[in-house]
């Protein structure tokens, strides 16, 4: 079962609210059978974005291209794309059959292929022994799935859905994520998944669109997004980041009383840098790396302050010249360690695992 699509492109799309704007200039292009996520804070434009793309919204300035042609006018229902929203919008006087069947019955399709098809998509969302059953009778899970059901049944070109597990709890929408990327990869349908979850769409993704203020201000793997973040909103935003704020000094890091050797610090030229760094790239001294190693200037002994124990994770909260800090620490590790509250650690953090700016973004909380 194979959807025919074709490249989507966005061309300087700008959306303006009177005097807000609240897409600016965006520029991307979709490939074939790609998985894509908008990802971003509330208020950041994605879901807008989103609603020019399928023609509910119209952009003040730019173009949509599907298949070399422009689509700026045309109506919703004659783009060939398929809708997810994150309220399920099911008709609650019909069965998942029915509500499954809807688009094709639109599109007059005769009821023997219906039923065919009707029956290919319960199995595929794995459906089938709820036909009969009223959205009424479902979880809330189930409830999405009919939704994906009824969006792929008309074998969409391109299927775009907006924060569709946000209503769920995080175990369904861990099981449905899956489901989704299952259903994608088989398929073969192009993707555009709007999201304010990093955590979701790092997982779902073969690109992460990170949204700000109406603009991409990152756009890669989430491999590359979460490993090479190129600000310190999207370090912070995408994952957890510790944050040092230094004066340079002789090719070095000054940080209160500490001096942190940084690789790569020549490519920022301003005095004040900001270093970022993941809580699982701190390393421990002599448990998960041993001393020999290390930068003696990188290694700070510190308390624990806090132990949050989270599965395979014990997250440690340390604090650092004033600084509220943490690291995480693989389960064994910690294991090893005996560590308690107010137990002293050595810490070291790699000259190569901070990321350097010029600015620095603090999330309001």
């Amino acid at each position: 079962m194979e959807a025919t699509s074709k490249r989507l492109v966005l061309e300087n799309i700008s959306k303006h609210f009177g005097s807000l704007v609240a897409v600016k200039d965006v520029n991307l292009v979709i490939d074939p059978g790609e998985f894509i996520c908008f990802l971003g804070p509330s208020g950041c434009g994605k879901t807008t974005l989103l609603r020019i793309i399928t023609g509910f919204e119209q952009q003040t300035t730019g173009n949509v291209l599907y298949d070399r042609k422009v689509i700026n006018d045309v109506i919703p229902q004659k783009r060939d794309f398929g809708i997810v929203f994150q309220s399920y919008a099911l008709f609650p006087n019909m069965t998942v059959h029915q509500n499954i069947a809807f688009g094709l019955k639109m599109r007059k399709m005769p009821p023997k292929l219906i039923n065919e098809r009707v029956g290919e998509i319960l199995q595929l969302v794995g459906l089938t022994e709820w036909a009969t059953h009223y959205p009424s009778q479902l979880s809330g899970g189930q409830q999405q799935r009919v939704a994906l059901g009824r969006a792929i049944a008309i074998k969409p070109n391109v299927l775009l859905l907006d924060e569709p597990l946000s209503a769920l709890d995080a175990k369904i929408r861990v099981r449905l994520r899956t489901v989704i990327k299952k259903l994608q990869e088989e398929l073969g349908v192009t993707m555009i998944y709007v999201t304010h979850d990093q955590e979701e769409a790092l997982a779902l993704a073969d690109r992460v669109a990170i949204m700000r203020d109406g603009e991409i201000r990152q756009i890669g793997s989430p491999f590359e997004v979460y490993k090479k973040p190129r600000t310190s909103f999207i370090a912070e935003f995408v994952g957890t980041s510790n944050f040092v704020t230094g004066i340079k000094k002789d090719g070095k890091v000054k940080f209160g009383q500490l001096t942190f050797t940084v690789s790569n610090l020549e490519k920022i030229d301003t005095e004040t840098v900001y270093l970022a760094i993941r809580p699982e790239n701190i390393e421990v001294v002599d448990v998960t790396i041993s001393s020999e190693k290390c930068v003696s200037s990188n290694v700070v002994e510190v308390l624990a302050e806090v132990i949050n124990f989270l599965g395979a994770v014990v997250r440690v909260v340390f604090i650092l010249e004033g600084e509220e800090m943490i690291v995480d620490l693989p389960e064994k590790a910690y294991e090893k360690m005996s560590l308690k509250r107010r137990d002293t650690m050595k810490l070291y953090f790699p000259p190569d695992a901070f990321h350097i700016y010029s600015e620095l973004f603090r999330k309001l909380i």
